[in-house]
């Protein structure tokens, strides 16, 4: 089974979630927000982004912590 292509990792000590598509790191996201704005500037249209992090879609893989949860 492939992995999905938007990964979400585990806290960070000091907060926040790296997150990466397709294996390249994209940012660190502190929220929701962050992660849509990641989302929108690598191609999604920021609504069709919004639904996808709203929707807890499998495209996302969140690792080592609850989805939506970026402490």
């Amino acid at each position: 089974m492939d992995t999905a292509p938007i990964v979400v990792h585990r806290s960070r000590g000091t907060g926040g979630r790296r997150v990466t598509i397709r294996g390249k790191i994209i940012g660190l996201a502190f929220n929701d927000r962050d992660l849509v704005e990641f989302l929108r500037q690598s191609g999604l249209d920021e609504t069709d982004a919004e639904q996808l992090v709203d929707s807890d879609s499998q495209m996302i893989e969140w690792r080592g912590g609850d989805r939506h949860h970026y402490g």
